[in-house]
């Protein structure tokens, strides 16, 4: 006998309109209208014989069968398109997604040396990468900190301690000898994890008032604005190491705050295994030199 399929048009149609909860931005992928999508997606409901979507007026949400058929048909889809690429000779495309610091401060230098370098697609995220592999259009997600995620399989990265930076030119006419002499400085400041007092308390300086100065979203703009010559940040050793050895940046002083993890990388966990993702994940990880103190790797169960 046979396999028994559903029409593929209607799969496609309604994989598109979970992954965007959006029957108009599911037309506008498929290139059909959206009468067109809503006509797939029932002729599939009375395939299976069973409901979807719930709809209320313009609102739509998936039903419990209609998320778990989703989640399982964008696995597939994604398995089909790779093999369809591989089938004609062309290699499947890696999509990673990071921030813009980690891409072209860290991951962009090494990645001539991945062996599928040329079929790595990277993009990057303005804000917080979006962990929502439904709709972030990538394989592999680079972000900040390492928070458990339900559904996903979340590693540390890299660790790292943070100290004072300054631009060569800056350093030349400022007048730094001693922490203290940071405070007559411009000093600029991070939205999340700010460490100046840590480092103060750290270098001996007690009991002072941290001196105004601007506050950017990420370290990226940061260092970038201290490259400029513009103050001085609190860098991330993992992260500027590079910079510092090209010369665009000086390291100040010895001391340094406790290590902490700022980055990790994420997959689905029902993709963790396949193998570029996983050959990607363990380069990763060796180049990030963490593999001997990385805990072992924790799963957690959709709640």
């Amino acid at each position: 006998m046979g396999r028994r399929l559903p029409p593929f048009a209607a799969v496609c149609a309604f994989e598109a309109t979970a992954r965007h909860i959006s029957v108009k931005h599911a037309a506008d992928e498929l290139c059909l209208t959206p009468s067109a999508v809503s006509h797939q997606i029932r002729i599939l409901e009375e395939y299976l014989d069973t409901r979807l979507f719930e709809r209320s007026g313009n609102r739509l949400a998936l039903t419990l069968t209609g998320e778990a058929y989703a989640g399982k048909l964008t696995q597939l889809l994604d398995s089909f398109r790779d093999e369809t690429q591989a089938a004609c000779g062309r290699a499947p495309i890696l999509r990673v997604l990071s921030t813009p610091g980690f891409a072209a401060r860290w991951l962009v230098p090494r990645l001539p040396r991945f062996e599928f370098a040329r079929d790595i697609r990277l993009r990057v995220s303005n804000g917080a990468p979006s962990l929502d592999f439904a709709t972030n259009d990538a394989d592999v997600v680079i972000q900040w900190a390492d928070r458990p995620t339900p559904g996903l399989l979340v590693e540390p990265l890299m660790a790292s301690a943070r100290y004072p930076v300054i631009a060569p030119t800056l350093k030349a006419r400022a007048q730094v000898q001693r922490p203290e002499d940071l405070l007559g400085q411009t000093l600029f400041y991070d939205e999340t994890d700010d460490g100046w007092a840590e480092w103060f308390g750290l270098a001996g300086v007690e009991g002072i008032a941290l001196p105004a100065g601007p506050t950017y979203p990420n370290c990226e703009l940061s260092t970038t604005m201290v490259e400029q010559g513009q103050g001085v940040s609190l860098a991330y050793d993992a992260v500027v190491r590079g910079t510092l050895a090209s010369g665009r940046l000086v390291r100040l002083f010895d001391e340094v705050t406790v290590p902490m993890t700022i980055y990790s990388v994420a997959s689905q966990d029902a993709r963790a295994d396949e193998p570029r993702v996983a050959a990607f994940r363990q380069w990763l990880r060796a180049e990030a030199g963490t593999e001997a103190v990385l805990p072992a790797r924790y799963r957690q169960a959709a709640e």
